[in-house]
């Protein structure tokens, strides 16, 4: 009897370790799912892999509803993707120069999954884990958690990552980042990595889409997208968008198309601050986009090339455009950019709106 004791002993021992290895790499402990938001005529989707947004389903000017977001039927398309479709990026959103930086007198050296630089946090960001869900009212609002932890692609300390979509009256769509380091300063800067054609997902391109970027500044980068550290005027450059414009107007002066941070005039990082607004003629469609953050990644899908999509929509370059408002890209090696550093103790907030209209 006691040898039967001890031999079930065991086997609970070594189930219960099973289990806690697995853990290891929590996702294996963890159910993807999705879950939709719906209020009026707006309805939003997303999946707790990557806290992605799989669909946006907007109205147009004759009431005819649209997904307006690109992206992928099942989640399977998400975990094997490398465009970033809707995803939150982090813990350090766009690109990290060297793949590497100082904090305090100590080097950390970050995953460099963009030839010598970090792209999106590494090849394992906040993008590519399972999020579990802690309050979800479909009507409402949803919100995302995930545990960051010590040495995670390289940064430093463990931080509490929560990020919350909430669908206010009936065209309004805001999104609510936080971030709290537990124990060690660290770089904190995530992003929303939605690709947007307000003529819908499967349309075409989005060169004949008007944008107004509230931003008079850019900050110039190298040939390998890393800041040189300037910042400087758009004036009489084919990024001046102060009056709005098609995007394709002056693409063909660009190599390649747009990809680049804007410096949003007047930011406070306590207020929202108009950021950018996006209309599409046929439709009628309109996004205004609002936020707290200093700045916005303009970038119009240059890389794209025949993903296969929602619906088997073929997506192809400038099929989408992503507006990434976000702290500037490399902060953490330039001391003339806003600092991007969170102290224990301290709190990260980033928040976005959307207001949709149709006309």
């Amino acid at each position: 009897m006691a040898n039967k004791q001890l031999s079930l002993h065991v086997v609970v021992h070594v189930y219960v370790l099973v289990l806690l290895l697995c853990c290891v790499d929590y996702s294996i402990c963890k159910e993807i799912k999705t879950y939709k938001l719906t209020r009026g005529n707006l309805s939003v989707t997303f999946t707790n892999y990557g806290a992605v947004m799989t669909s946006l389903l907007l109205p147009d000017r004759h009431g005819k509803q649209d997904d307006v977001v690109l992206g992928f039927d099942t989640v399977d398309g998400y975990k094997n993707d490398t465009t970033y479709f809707g995803a939150i990026v982090g813990r350090v959103a766009n690109r990290i120069g060297g793949a590497e930086f100082e904090l305090n007198g100590q080097l950390y050296k970050t995953d460099p999954n963009d030839g010598y630089n970090t792209l999106h946090g590494g090849s394992k960001g906040f993008s590519d884990v399972i999020w579990s869900v802690q309050n979800y009212v479909p009507n409402s609002h949803i919100t995302f958690k995930y545990d960051s932890f010590d040495g995670e692609e390289g940064f430093p300390g463990d931080v509490t990552v929560k990020v919350t979509y909430m669908l206010i009256g009936e065209n309004k769509l805001a999104l609510k980042m936080e971030a709290k380091p537990l124990n060690k300063p660290t770089p904190i800067n995530l992003a929303l990595h939605t690709y947007w054609n307000l003529h819908g997902h499967n349309s075409g391109d989005i060169l004949s889409h008007k944008i107004h970027l509230l931003a008079n500044k850019i900050t110039p980068v190298d040939e390998t997208l890393i800041p040189t550290g300037e910042i400087t005027s758009i004036e009489g450059t084919p990024y001046d968008f102060l009056e709005p414009r098609e995007i394709g107007s002056r693409i063909h002066e660009l190599p390649g198309g747009y990809d680049i941070n804007y410096v949003i005039d007047g930011i406070s990082g306590k207020h929202l601050r108009k950021t950018a607004v996006v209309s599409e003629k046929v439709s009628g469609r309109k996004m205004e986009l609002w936020t707290n953050q200093p700045g916005v990644q303009f970038y119009t899908s240059n890389m794209l090339t025949r993903v296969v999509g929602k619906g088997e929509a073929v997506y192809e370059k400038y099929a989408g455009v992503c507006l990434e408002t976000q702290g500037f890209p490399d902060s953490v090696n330039h001391k003339n950019f806003p600092s991007q550093i969170v102290n224990p103790g301290q709190s990260y907030l980033h928040v976005m709106l959307f207001r949709f209209t149709s006309h």
